[in-house]
């Protein structure tokens, strides 16, 4: 596609890229300056470099590559105008490399970059700031970058490093998470037990993946980032050598018991440390809808644990069906659906038959492509019926692995995601084949029919399965009821 017609004439008529969520953040970050020394995206010898050692090609420390994957098509080009989800202009990419990762074989361009606009997308954009829209620390500035809510123990060790140190705190909200809106809710909710002129600026840092080494450049990440916005110390879990900045590693706090305060350990006799509250069984509580304990966390950090993992029972969630052609996944599905609507308490939308036909696939064929297309826009809205708390069921046929991973991920993002694998025989879907279809695949008169010349590839990860051939569909029905009870989803009748 081409740029904005509102851009200059020497700029309309260049072709237009919209980064994916890692890159974009990495774009706002280039554009303001809190990567310096990068002036934009890398080439391929910068990034080999960063990948196998921590440094730039000029033996500047670096610690993670920074890097734009584009389509084949846009290897060509000389200059690339960036935009944001919205179609609006940020920056103008002047391409100095098109390169192809030998790693993934993704294309990729390299270049420095010229802004066109400060970006404006996403929540709490107000709070955000420039690195130079700050003023300069008068002294030692203690940062602190999180992606997880401060509850008390950890507001306990901040006050008592930054009055150590004398430092005023910068606290850092890293956005690029499942719930930023509720991190930075929470961050804000905590403002009273910062000390005294403490600022919360949000910064789009997304974590690029586990292991303990991704782990350790992602420290390293947040010190440079820290850096660029004037902190002089970091708040952080572990020592770590090569940083931008001091690291500062608090000393151990525990909850005692018999004050019913959080102080350091060595203050606290061993038989008053109340066992620390995990983080597993917090979920437990989250999910059964148990209170969060007010010596863990302050109410205002409490209610946003709660609004991003409601309990189960109140949860979004998906469950979703596939199977071959006539297996009796739209059977299973239908009569699920009019089970949980009649016992009420959920708000339940059937993704299934004419209406997905008719509203979102329309004029797709049966080429893989389409179909997973379809998939995907089935999953789109799956994902958005589960982000508001509601219940949907899909039945599509789903045949490919990697597209069912994706609408995983999509709703897993935002709810839950139970998948259930129709998995009866061949055979029998060909029996029962009302429509004909079947004869007509083997008659050739219906290419890449799946089952027949396209594969079905049954899943490995599937939550349920169930063989209709063997039970009736109000046995199905109730294998599924039985499962969303025991998971929680769904109260006892």
């Amino acid at each position: 596609m081409t740029a904005d017609a509102g851009l200059p004439d020497t700029l309309r008529d260049l072709p237009a890229w919209t980064p994916d969520p890692v890159e974009l953040a990495d774009l706002e970050l280039l554009l303001a300056g809190a990567y310096r020394p990068l002036a934009g995206f890398l080439g391929s010898y910068d990034t080999a470099m960063v990948v196998a050692g921590g440094r730039l090609a000029d033996g500047t420390p670096w610690p993670v590559p920074v890097t734009l994957t584009v389509p084949k098509e846009l290897t060509g080009q000389e200059r690339v105008v960036l935009q944001d989800p919205e179609g609006v202009p940020l920056a103008v990419l002047e391409v100095a490399e098109a390169w192809q990762d030998p790693a993934t074989q993704d294309w990729r361009l390299a270049g420095p970059l010229e802004a066109l606009r400060a970006p404006a997308h996403g929540p709490f954009h107000a709070l955000r700031r420039r690195p130079d829209d700050l003023a300069p620390a008068e002294g030692p500035l203690l940062a602190v970058a999180t992606r997880r809510p401060l509850h008390r123990k950890q507001l306990g060790q901040l006050r008592q490093v930054a009055e150590r140190l004398g430092a005023r705190v910068l606290v850092l909200p890293l956005l690029g998470g499942e719930h930023d809106e509720s991190l930075v809710r929470a961050l804000l909710g905590v403002r009273k037990d910062l000390p005294d002129g403490a600022r919360i600026v949000p910064v789009p840092l997304p974590a690029r993946g586990a292991g303990a080494e991704q782990e350790e450049r992602d420290v390293l990440l947040r010190a440079h980032v820290a850096a660029a916005y004037g902190a002089t110390h970091l708040l952080a879990d572990a020592e770590l050598e090569g940083t931008a900045i001091p690291l500062v590693v608090p000393e151990p706090w525990a909850y005692d018991a018999d004050v019913e305060v959080w102080r350091p350990v060595a203050r606290i006799e061993p038989d008053h440390v109340q066992a620390e509250l995990t983080a597993e069984r917090l979920d437990e509580l989250l999910d059964a809808g148990e209170p969060v304990p007010d010596w863990f966390t302050p109410p205002a950090v409490a209610a946003e644990l709660v609004r991003a993992r409601p309990p189960k029972h109140a949860r979004g969630i998906t469950v979703f069906f596939t199977g071959l052609s006539g297996s009796g996944k739209s059977t299973v599905a239908r009569g699920l659906s009019d089970a949980l609507i009649e016992r009420g308490g959920r708000t339940v939308t059937l993704l299934d038959g004419d209406v997905v036909r008719r509203m979102l696939s329309a004029g797709l064929t049966f080429s893989r492509a389409d179909r997973d297309l379809n998939i995907r826009r089935i999953g789109f809205v799956a994902a958005e019926i589960t982000r508001h708390g509601g219940t949907a069921i899909c039945a599509p046929i789903a045949p490919y692995a990697a597209t069912r991973a994706e609408v995983r991920r999509m709703v897993s993002a935002v709810g839950d995601f139970i998948l259930v694998h129709v998995s009866t025989p061949l055979e029998e879907c060909e029996r029962r084949d009302r429509k004909g279809l079947y004869a007509k695949a083997r008659a050739g008169q219906i290419p890449e029919f799946t089952g027949i010349s396209d594969p079905y590839e049954a899943p490995d990860d599937a939550d349920l399965v169930l063989d209709t051939s063997r039970m009736t569909p109000e046995e199905a029905v109730g294998r599924v009821l039985d499962l969303l009870t025991a998971g929680g989803w769904i109260r006892p009748e």
